[in-house]
């Protein structure tokens, strides 16, 4: 049976410290820092909203997000920057490794999708502005089910969207929290482990491998297939 991969967007594909450029003209030597607490704030506000059942595009996470980010570092925007910061978040460019290893795993035979809690069209924008669009056959967006991974929902939703099984489905994504919903979901995965300094939370549910980077993730799917 043909494998079927599903890729996490953010943090995987592209990089979301791609606005970091543009926040160090606004904030100089707090950019890194900056951009940690708006990431970090984007996740927190789709979650606590998953589990309140109250709905709002991942656009608005972020955007939220990046007003306490503001709050929290001082810092204040003009409604110009504001637009501008949000734009170079549409814009993020992808990680080096993801174009070649996305054209080996498609020659490889793999199914390729992205599943994210982007809305489909925020993903497709991303996906066209980092030029890896062509790699893939579809985008699976949480947004279909107005809540966001890891909510179980999430991951079956994509089994059923694609037609494909849990047995023979991989979620890679280098969120531990995305990995850990896709494998309760019943889904092999691959943590893209991209900093040595990342730590897998300590829950007793692990990956089905780690890679460091895309280039890894043929031979490592084709090791625990055998």
């Amino acid at each position: 049976m043909t494998t079927t991969l599903a890729f996490d967007l953010y943090g995987t594909l592209v990089d979301h410290d791609g606005v970091v450029p543009r926040l160090r003209d606004i904030v100089g030597s707090r950019a890194e820092a900056f951009s940690r607490t708006w990431r970090e704030k984007q996740l927190e506000n789709s979650f606590r909203r998953g589990l309140m059942h109250a709905y709002a595009d991942f656009a608005v996470c972020t955007g939220d997000a990046l007003d306490y980010a503001c709050t929290f570092h001082r810092t204040s925007l003009t409604p110009a920057q504001r637009r501008a910061v949000l734009e170079a978040y549409r814009a993020l460019p992808a990680y080096p490794d993801v174009g070649d290893a996305l054209d080996g795993l498609k020659a490889a035979g793999f199914r390729l999708y992205v599943l994210s809690n982007g809305s489909a069209g925020a993903v497709e924008a991303v996906l066209a502005a980092a030029d890896i669009r062509d790699r893939f056959l579809g985008v699976v967006s949480a947004e279909e089910l107005k809540t966001f991974k890891p909510d179980p929902a999430v991951y079956g939703h994509f089994l059923r969207e694609t037609g494909a099984s849990p047995g023979s489905s991989w979620l890679v994504s280098s969120n531990p929290f995305d990995v850990i919903g896709a494998v309760s979901a019943g889904m092999r995965a691959a943590w893209v482990r991209r900093s040595p300094e990342a730590i897998f939370d300590p829950w007793g549910i692990e990956p089905t491998t780690t890679v460091a980077d895309l280039c890894e993730l043929g031979a490592a799917i084709a090791a625990e297939s055998n």
